[in-house]
């Protein structure tokens, strides 16, 4: 390997991606385990690589020199082999830096919370001084080493105006998980999260429902790239090029949620979407029927509404942390809030609003097999669909015309 990133578990990682738009050079993604980290610096056989966590901090007895920043934050991201000596960075701090600064967010004489105790947070909190904030906190599970626990926040500390996170809580694939209840903060101004996957953790989505300013860490690590890549090979990469492949990459990332009544046209649009946005097609139905092995009107009657959203809860929350998808959801996914949450962690979610008097009622559909069912069940679900969509999308007209206006509204958001 001449250039790549070591870690623990990297099968989520994004940096392969990343680099291959930066720059001209293989670069790869391998895996060590702890007891092997020595052997593989000993041997001394790659020119630069990334290093994630755990080993930030683990590998900085393995290498002869770091940075005056690295060695302040006792953290190193990036080595660089230079004629056989190996050379340790820092470019956490630019790259979390710049994520804060894309916000137009302050954080001088700011009383500012860091969620974490490993190198990211040590990073986090070399930021936030440089950046002139009043007070920093550092937060873990136990109370040690100047950390305060999640319960003392909640007792002293509510009235903290940043949180920066930089805890894995929350990433793929235990997605769904959120490190602080944000409710409790009577002054928060700002919310960052060094978590990339999924594109917005549940810290990130509660935050936006609550409308603090926030960001997830997909741009901090684009920009820590960019940085790493003027280490690795000595050529700068310009604030536009970093800004259009963290757009291209979230957008790329992105799952397209459709959401609506039985018969509105989700599975077919999807399909034509698909094939159109290159992006992988679900429905959760289908996904249903093929892990029980039976129909929907059969998992209906054998158990019930209740025992069917259970099933259907577990395949949403399965699919949802997947990247890069169109999602067909069942016509009462929305029912379950926690479904349409979960969604939104990976997904940019689209009612497909089609008329009632053009839905078709019929036998597959248990809860709405007739006129009057189907009348029904749109009246009690209209307004959740409006509620829980990122996007309205006209489903008058047909398949291919409200596919391309679903295209044109993602092509036109902006993940600012």
């Amino acid at each position: 390997m001449e250039y790549g990133c070591i870690g623990e578990h990297l099968k989520h990682s994004f940096s392969k991606e990343i680099h291959n738009e930066l720059a001209d050079y293989d670069y790869k993604i391998l895996e060590i385990e702890r007891e092997n980290l020595k052997s593989f610096f000993d041997k001394r056989d790659f020119k630069a690589i990334n290093v994630t966590i755990p080993y930030k901090q683990v590998i900085i007895p393995f290498l002869d020199e770091i940075s005056p920043e690295a060695k302040s934050i006792n953290a190193v991201n990036t080595v660089v082999n230079r004629d056989g000596k190996l050379y340790g960075y820092n470019t956490d701090f630019y790259g979390l830096k710049a994520l804060i600064e894309r916000k137009n967010v302050t954080l001088k004489d700011k009383k500012v919370l860091v969620l974490g105790s490993g190198g990211t947070s040590n990073t986090a909190v070399a930021v936030a001084e440089f950046m002139g904030a009043k007070a920093i906190v550092k937060v873990s599970r136990t109370a040690k080493d100047g950390y305060v626990t999640y319960e003392d926040v909640y007792e002293k500390y509510t009235d903290f105006e940043i949180i920066i996170n930089t805890t894995p809580c929350g990433m793929f694939p235990n997605i769904g998980k959120s490190a602080m209840d944000l409710s409790k903060f009577s002054s928060l101004e700002a919310v960052f999260d060094a978590v990339y996957n999924p594109l917005k953790s549940k810290l990130i989505c509660d935050a936006e429902k609550l409308g603090i300013v926030s960001s997830g860490g997909l741009y901090m690590l684009v920009s820590q790239a960019a940085y790493a890549v003027e280490k690795f090979i000595d050529t700068p990469v310009d604030n536009e090029k970093v800004e259009t492949i963290f757009k291209n990459l979230y957008k790329d990332k992105m799952n397209i949620v459709l959401v609506g009544m039985p018969g509105s046209g989700k599975t077919s649009v999807g399909n034509y979407l698909s094939q159109k946005l290159s992006k992988t097609f679900v429905d959760t139905d289908d996904l249903i029927v093929e892990s029980k092995k039976k129909s929907i009107p059969e998992i209906f009657s054998e158990v019930g509404e209740a025992g069917f959203r259970e099933i259907e809860k577990n395949e949403v929350f399965a699919v949802s942390s997947r990247n890069n998808h169109i999602i067909a959801t069942g016509g009462g996914a929305i029912l379950n809030k926690d479904n349409t949450d979960i969604l939104k962690e990976n997904g940019r979610i689209y009612f497909i609003d089609r008329p009632l008097e053009m839905l078709v009622a019929t036998d597959d559909r248990p809860l709405s097999r007739d006129n009057e069912a189907l009348s029904k069940r749109y009246n009690e679900r209209y307004s959740l669909y409006l509620e829980c969509a990122d996007a309205v999308i006209d489903g008058s007209g047909t398949i291919e015309t409200v596919a391309k206006r679903i295209e044109a509204e993602f092509n036109e958001y902006s993940c600012d």
